[in-house]
């Protein structure tokens, strides 16, 4: 796949393509659905399938304030679409002017004459232009302004549209389990591993403390069965932690994963200081709680740990 940074990148001449648009926080199965048509329909007409997404997310332009935490770093939506079937990624950098355009001057201009669109495949909440003005319609009508296909594709989703809104909420209230069937796979923070208080390893339980800047939202807090992957792209059982351990006083919210089954011997050399890791979450064990005393901590780690075995033997 093809990554273009800014306009400026397309190639000269580009087209014909297959477009679509969207944010794509999280690709979700119901984006993968939409770049599944838009593969389709890029074969059918020969062409180029093309996914235009935005830098940084819209919301976080115009409202601050209020926008939405992304579920996914930058990076990780790339390489997520880049598992997709398409040939190139347009990363616009969204600003308070580039979204001074109107419907027809953003299809006009990134669409038509820079991507040589034959064919635009969206859904039907699709919006664009400034102020959101342009529509399904709208993009209809320009279609056959421009002489381009406009292809519709409906909502999916089980018993709710699958949804990026709908994997926060269920993130937020510790539900891994469901945020992974909406997205297809186990979410995921990504960041670098970083020095903690090391509690954990005068206790027993060495832990992967990640940096507070780490990307993909944090679930609420709790204790998780998942995965750590190393840069060398090794995946390592874990049961992770997300909280401020309210056994102990004077602690920042963070998220540790302690690596279960390490390898009998060169365990010093187990070092994920300094790396970039990925923690993924399979599955939510129990809430987080204060225990009275160390030795109470210690045997409910270890059930965690053998809990966290349990659940990962067929995950």
């Amino acid at each position: 796949m093809h990554y273009w940074k800014g306009l400026e990148a397309v190639p000269a001449g580009f087209g014909p393509s297959v477009v679509t648009i969207g944010n794509f926080d999280g690709v979700h199965r119901g984006h993968r659905e939409v770049l599944q048509a838009v593969a389709e329909t890029a074969k059918r007409h020969a062409a180029s399938a093309v996914a235009i997404s935005f830098d940084p997310h819209p919301a976080q332009v115009h409202r601050p304030e209020s926008a939405p935490e992304l579920i996914m770093g930058l990076a990780d939506r790339i390489e997520t679409l880049a598992n997709e079937d398409l040939d190139a990624l347009l990363m616009i950098r969204y600003t308070l002017d580039f979204a001074q355009a109107s419907p027809e001057e953003f299809v006009k201009s990134i669409i038509v004459e820079l991507l040589g669109a034959c064919a635009v495949v969206v859904g039907h909440d699709v919006r664009f232009g400034h102020g959101n003005a342009g529509d399904f319609a709208t993009m209809c009508e320009l279609g056959e302004k421009y002489g381009f296909e406009v292809i519709g594709v409906e909502d999916i989703g089980d018993h709710r549209r699958w949804s990026s809104t709908w994997v926060r909420e269920a993130l937020n209230r510790g539900d891994v389990e469901t945020a992974a069937q909406i997205l297809g796979r186990p979410h995921r923070m990504r960041g670098e591993v970083v020095h903690g208080a090391a509690r954990g390893r005068e206790l027993g339980f060495p832990t992967a403390n990640l940096e507070t800047a780490a990307s993909g939202i944090i679930p609420a807090d709790g204790v998780y069965a998942g995965w750590l992957v190393d840069e060398a792209e090794v995946r390592w059982p874990a049961a992770i932690s997300v909280g401020s351990n309210p056994t102990f006083e004077g602690v920042s919210r963070q998220v540790e994963a302690h690596v279960i089954d390490r390898p009998s011997e060169g365990v010093e050399d187990f070092d994920l200081y300094g790396q970039q890791v990925v923690v993924e979450f399979v599955a939510h064990l129990r809430p987080m709680v204060a225990y009275r005393g160390v030795e109470a901590l210690i045997e409910q780690m270890r059930e965690d740990v053998e809990r966290t075995r349990g659940v990962l033997v067929n995950a």
